[in-house]
């Protein structure tokens, strides 16, 4: 689809949420704060991405986060980036990251803290050294009244009040739901605002496309294998980045199916359920796609922890549901 933005019919990002705002008579505009303030970090991290390997912040920092995964030296920076961005945001009760073990507990909901926002800083950040497309993954939360605060953010992906992306690629793009359909915004350097390209997007069905490591083929299910020796059949092509964000992007545009399933030697799955899979998940699922662990819808997941991990299966619902007609 071609388009001609012109100065007459670009809206910004903040524009398109005060416009949501005023659809909603009790709206405060705390909640616009937030997503403020995630654009303010995420042009920040976008930055250093572009300049990685002119300021010399590629590579390892030889030490390892939480998940026992090596840290890079941008994990590190894109992480401060956000605490420091959202942690000045009076509304923000809870933050909590892939990097750190534990949340942040900045205020009690008595003091205004009204809402939690988990966050993966730099999604594929081990692809920042070879220029590889990379993202933060981003989900908020209302936080109840009562209740314990370390229990306060496990709630279902279906409780999520926005969720989102940002891709640091060739352009730097802001994929964002706030329950209400997904709109795709662009960061523009010239004007330094994200403008909104792309309304209510909608996955494709019909792409015979699959994203997986088929690396890990020996260690996944007979059900796995047997839907990629059908696939292999059926004139599938295959389209495998390594970097979440870029991967689920590229599904949601074009359409297909992203599979991240369980290994014999990772049972439990991989990826992270708080602050990657629900949120992807709800930004598909807005999108009129399907999000799945193997069956179970995702949203419906009750955590047991921050850091829990689980299967995903996510894009196109006939692309999703062959991937099952294997597998359950």
């Amino acid at each position: 689809m071609e388009h001609n933005w012109t100065s007459d019919n670009l809206t910004s990002l903040q524009s398109h949420i005060l416009a949501e705002e005023q659809k909603y008579e009790d709206a405060t505009g705390e909640f616009s704060w937030i997503l403020s303030a995630i654009s303010l970090a995420t042009k920040a991290i976008g930055n250093k991405v572009r300049c990685a390997r002119i300021e010399d912040v590629v590579g390892e920092v030889g030490s390892e986060n939480v998940q026992g995964e090596m840290q890079h030296k941008l994990d590190v920076i894109s992480n401060e980036l956000i605490l420091r961005c959202l942690g000045d945001r009076d509304n923000v009760g809870i933050l909590a990251s892939e990097e750190n073990e534990t949340p942040f507990f900045l205020r009690k909901r008595t003091e205004g803290g009204k809402y939690a926002v988990l966050f993966d800083p730099l999604d594929g950040s081990s692809n920042i050294d070879v220029s590889v497309g990379v993202g933060t993954i981003f989900s908020v939360l209302r936080l109840p009244d009562g209740g314990t605060r370390e229990d306060a953010i496990l709630q279902k992906g279906n409780k999520q009040v926005a969720a989102g992306y940002v891709l640091y690629g060739s352009s730097t793009i802001l994929v964002l739901t706030t329950g209400n359909g997904v709109n795709m915004f662009v960061l523009d350097q010239a004007i330094g605002s994200f403008v909104l390209v792309e309304a209510k997007l909608q996955i494709p069905n019909g792409n015979k496309t699959y994203s997986i490591n088929e690396a890990y083929t020996a260690r996944f299910s007979d059900g796995v294998q047997s839907y990629l020796e059908w696939a292999h059949q059926n004139n599938y092509s295959s389209r495998y980045i390594g970097s979440m964000v870029a991967d689920v992007h590229r599904t949601l545009l074009k359409g297909g199916v992203f599979i991240y399933p369980p290994t014999s030697d990772k049972p439990e799955g991989k990826l992270r359920l708080m602050y990657e899979a629900n949120p992807m998940a709800m930004i598909i699922e807005q999108a009129g796609g399907k999000a799945t662990a193997l069956g179970d819808r995702i949203l419906d997941i009750h955590p047991t922890g921050l850091h829990e991990r689980t299967s995903v299966v996510l894009g196109s619902t006939d692309q999703v549901d062959q991937f099952l007609k294997h597998t359950t």
